[in-house]
């Protein structure tokens, strides 16, 4: 067996109905791949959405009530950013993310915060008299 008859029996066989739709199934599923993988439209700040939330309690807690309200939302988002940019570095080693990360996850922080505000998420345990 030589190496044309190889390659005449590859071609006869996606030359069928069968190869064609192999060929047709394995191009569309490299498509759907590569599409996903390379999604402008998904946030960055989505892999960190745990430690987003984790940080904007723990900055809500750790701010007292009597700071200004000019200074307030700026220290909790401040507050926030530093604890998950803490966590990131723990989780790479050190390893601090680069600008454009760092400005997707003060997005995100933003993002999440609204999200938890508007849905309850936020709310403060009341405390009896």
């Amino acid at each position: 067996m030589n190496i044309d008859t190889i390659f005449e029996a590859i071609g006869k066989f996606f030359n069928t109905p069968f190869g064609f739709t192999l060929v047709w199934a394995a191009v569309m599923g490299l498509f759907v791949f590569l599409s996903s993988r390379h999604n402008p439209f998904v946030e960055t700040w989505k892999k960190y959405e745990g430690s987003i939330i984790t940080g904007i309690k723990l900055a809500e807690r750790q701010l007292p009530d009597d700071t200004p309200n000019t200074n307030k939302g700026l220290a909790k988002l401040d507050a926030a950013l530093r604890f998950v940019l803490k966590a990131y570095a723990e989780a790479n080693n050190g390893k601090q993310p680069s600008a454009k990360i760092i400005e997707s996850i003060r997005q995100g922080i933003q993002v999440k915060h609204s999200e938890l505000d508007r849905f309850g998420g936020l709310s403060k345990p009341k405390v009896s008299a």
